[in-house]
């Protein structure tokens, strides 16, 4: 009697475990709710949003502003919070933030994704680009796909969205003024990570140091590195003409940003809502485009303004800067991959 009333309980509690294990299965595949998912503007879904960018750079306003037309259309269901400046994550953490679902939403710049995939240094590619109109071809093209919607991205739970555009690289540095290719010799720069950017200084002739964006002021302040590239809005938002004395109008590369979700947490944002998100990420995007030429333009006119001496190159002194740096694309076409590389260059 004993041994049959042991078997019966042992019986019972695998069914019991065998329902548990099945209704967990069901929970993990099951699709995002219909609707609004029952979310409402006292218990709102949250979006966590965190990027590096001062608040008032063309990242910052277009993020906020992207907070502000998600509340609008969802009429407060949802909630964007946005963390600029480093305040939740730096460079060096932000994607594992993602991927771990500390944080929902990051906007790096692309060139931060280069652990997942290199073909992400395309950015980092000298004079790939020739002007702006050509880079935003790129975005909205089949070509961006390749990277944007790649298996890489998915295997590491990973959603690419959109591209935001920030501009133009150009040189800066504190020592003497940036023309020929002579002038680079013996300076140390700082750089994002990235072997591309390694190879572009080494064929300058220059050093490089891998510093976190909201490092990198007092890197150029306590003279750990001599100069750095960047954009006229991040270097005027970041006060760099502060501890710099010489710009370069340069246009050697581009340093953009695109969006990029915790997929598993993306994908289960009830469909009412998310439409209305990715509505507002569009506009948002639209806004972004429009910001990076207005402010990159105003913070031109603020460098030039704020006593630092602004070099603009010619032609021919970009051209001989470009020769130089041939062997980039001798070193990585195969790792950033000539379909990809040819493919932007046929969007000119």
């Amino acid at each position: 009697m004993k041994k049959w009333l042991f078997m019966s309980f042992m019986a019972l509690l695998l069914l019991v475990l065998a329902a548990c294990g099945g209704d967990k299965k069901e929970a993990a595949s099951a699709p995002a709710a219909e609707g609004d998912g029952g979310y409402t503007k006292e218990k709102p879904l949250v979006i966590k949003f965190s990027h590096v960018t001062s608040i008032d750079s063309v990242k910052g306003k277009a993020a906020e502003a992207f907070a502000k037309l998600v509340d609008e259309k969802t009429e407060g269901k949802v909630n964007v919070e946005v963390y600029p400046s480093s305040q939740l994550y730096g460079d060096n953490d932000e994607l594992d933030a993602l991927v771990s679902g500390n944080v929902h939403m990051i906007a790096p710049s692309v060139t931060k994704m280069v652990k997942i995939d290199p073909r992400w240094q395309y950015v980092d590619m000298p004079y790939l680009f020739e002007n702006q109109e050509h880079a935003r071809k790129f975005f909205n093209s089949d070509v961006a796909k390749l990277i944007l919607e790649s298996d890489q991205l998915a295997a590491n739970d990973i959603k690419g969205l959109v591209f935001w555009e920030n501009g133009f690289k150009h040189f800066s540095n504190n020592k003497h003024p940036l023309v020929t290719v002579d002038d680079f010799k013996g300076l140390k720069f700082r750089a994002q990570a990235g072997k591309v950017l390694e190879s572009q200084f080494k064929a300058l002739n220059a050093g490089s140091a891998t510093i976190a964006f909201g490092e990198t002021y007092a890197a150029l302040q306590q003279g750990t590195v001599d100069g750095q590239e960047n954009t006229f809005n991040n270097f005027d938002t970041q006060k760099y003409q502060e501890v710099q004395k010489y710009f370069s109008v340069s246009e050697h590369g581009r340093l953009d940003y695109a969006i990029f979700v915790n997929k598993t947490f993306w994908e289960k944002i009830p469909s009412e809502l998310l439409t209305a998100v990715e509505e507002s990420l569009n506009e948002a995007t639209t806004l972004a485009w429009d910001l990076a030429a207005e402010e990159n333009e105003k913070s031109f006119e603020n460098i030039k303004n704020s006593g630092i001496e602004v070099l603009e190159l010619s032609d021919a002194e970009k051209e001989a800067i470009k020769k130089q740096l041939e062997p980039v694309y001798e070193e990585f076409t195969d790792v950033i991959t000539e379909e990809l590389i040819n493919g932007i260059r046929d969007l000119k």
